[in-house]
């Protein structure tokens, strides 16, 4: 019976799942902490006690690479994840402190030369990458070509706490856990304050569409919503949210992973939410 469960255990992390209706702990996931949107609308999502990268495509959840539980190698600590306009996967780690472009056979290629201490959140626009750092308190621009062997990456801005970042046209939004906490940054580097008090209590991520931003909140659990004259409101809040963290947009919907409710969301557009997974 011992074999025939580690023989499943195996066939799971090879061929991937159909997902069944039922718990969040029924989920071969562990602790789910970011998403990203794929081209063909695939869900990725980045595990940190996997430690690695899921898939949800279809009715299927499967792995796309997995790290190990030795630290300091690569994916061990993955804390983020982002899709670039051609599709390329891109995770960030702190055990190497390095971002990676993740081909679709799950083979990793670095990008930052070991630069990056704890890469929280990223944002790629046109050629470049651009990953706040929350040890080194700086956002950092990297070429998505990865940079020149041992060439440290360009200083963008220093700002302490950044763990949202998202580009609305050529404008980098930055979210704060310290006041200013929302900031918006022309690529000349200067900054336009658009939040300038203490109004979130624990800022996760930021996305933003048709000119308003959608902030999520684990201490409030919540997603504020928020307008380019800094008005802010609780949006949608409270159970079963419990510490709302990783947040996209697919389409006009906004996507959100909770590690601790170990679930994924689907917010509409007028409020109302649904749970992906697992299953209702």
């Amino acid at each position: 019976m011992r074999l025939l469960s580690v023989l499943a255990a195996v066939v799971l992390l090879l061929t991937g799942a159909g997902i069944q209706s039922g718990r969040a702990d029924d989920l071969p996931w562990k602790y789910p902490i970011d998403i990203a949107v794929g081209k063909e609308g695939e869900i990725y999502i980045a595990d940190l006690k996997l430690p690695g990268i899921w898939v949800y495509r279809g009715e299927n959840l499967e792995i796309v690479v997995q790290g190990t539980s030795k630290y300091r190698t690569p994916l061990n600590a993955i804390r983020c994840l982002a899709v670039t306009d051609d599709g390329t996967l891109l995770a960030g780690d702190s055990a190497t402190r390095e971002v990676y472009k993740v081909s679709p056979k799950g083979e990793l290629t670095s990008l930052t030369n070991g630069y990056v201490g704890i890469p929280i959140t990223m944002a790629p626009h046109g050629t470049d990458l651009f990953v706040s750092d929350l040890e080194l308190q700086r956002v950092w621009k990297v070429p998505l070509a990865g940079l020149p062997k041992n060439q440290p990456p360009e200083e963008f801005t220093v700002i302490g706490g950044a763990r949202g970042l998202f580009f609305d046209k050529d404008e980098l939004w930055v979210l704060s856990s310290p006041a200013p906490q929302l900031q918006r940054f022309s690529m000349d580097k200067k900054p336009t304050v658009v939040v300038k008090d203490l109004v979130f209590e624990f800022p996760h991520q930021i996305a933003r569409k048709d000119g308003v931003s959608y902030v999520s909140d684990g201490y409030k659990k919540c997603v504020w919503k928020v307008t380019d004259d800094g008005k802010a409101e609780q949006w949608v809040s409270g159970a079963p949210f419990v510490n709302p963290l990783g947040i996209r947009f697919q389409g006009d919907d906004l996507l959100l992973i909770d590690p601790r409710a170990k679930a994924l969301f689907r917010i509409k557009s007028d409020g109302t939410r649904e749970t992906v997974l697992p299953k209702p």
